[in-house]
């Protein structure tokens, strides 16, 4: 159910939510497990792993490696990513019309992500996101992170935001979770990575959206539906 008063604000995660990283994330974990004389894995093994974090990605990719040599492949894995953030990534269908319509309309927007900053804020300045969002909070910037709500909190402070006017939009229980704590309306991308096993229902968001473009309503916009082509001739 919509509020009764259109939101004030949107803040979102990054990985799964406002881009599709899982390309790029998918592409650097293969050629690591090349390296290493393993065969690469599914896409579609790797996609529902991306909203965890590299270390759950690592593990689900190299489940019999011991603990003395998890952090170098770690490290590899993120140099590799790094050497192409933004090669394949891009934001999720529909939302480059939401972010012009939000900034058309002056209603702020930032991004709050467990991702961390050496990886976050290049990534969002490569695709020309970052100068636009009114403030990018990445895991590495406080000292906790999601599911803790203060991340939340600090960004809809830094936008001059209420938290009660402000939605935030994930696809991960910390996302949930981090919402709710924060005062926040928590809305679900059920489009994002999530998992067959993942069991959303008992998620604590406000409300599920299947595109990027059902955002618009709960600030008060509408979106506009596609002008048709005129008939040829007319």
């Amino acid at each position: 159910m919509l509020p009764d008063k259109p939101l004030a604000a949107a803040l979102l995660d990054l990985d799964g939510t406002l881009l599709d990283t899982a390309p790029a994330l998918a592409r650097s974990l293969n050629t690591l497990r090349t390296e290493q004389q393993r065969p690469p894995l599914p896409f579609a093994t790797i996609r529902p792993l991306v909203s965890h974090g590299a270390r759950a990605m690592l593990r689900m990719a190299f489940p019999d490696i011991d603990a003395g040599r998890f952090e170098p492949l770690l490290a590899r894995f993120l140099e590799l990513y790094h050497s192409q953030l933004a090669v394949d990534t891009q934001l999720f269908k529909g939302f480059d019309e939401v972010l012009s319509r939000l900034d058309a309309q002056h209603i702020p927007w930032g991004v709050v992500t467990n991702k961390p900053r050496w990886l976050a804020e290049p990534l969002l300045q490569q695709l020309g996101l970052y100068q636009r969002a009114g403030c990018v909070l990445s895991g590495d910037s406080l000292p906790v992170q999601k599911p803790d709500p203060l991340p939340l909190l600090t960004a809809a402070r830094q936008i001059n935001v209420l938290p009660a006017n402000c939605l935030y939009l994930g696809d991960a229980l910390r996302d949930a979770e981090a919402a709710r704590a924060a005062g926040m309306v928590g809305l679900g991308a059920r489009y994002g990575y999530i998992g067959a096993s993942d069991n959303i229902e008992n998620w604590p968001f406000t409300a599920w959206i299947d595109e990027p473009l059902e955002l618009l309503a709960w600030v008060g916009l509408a979106h506009a539906p596609p002008q048709l082509a005129p008939h040829a001739g007319a």
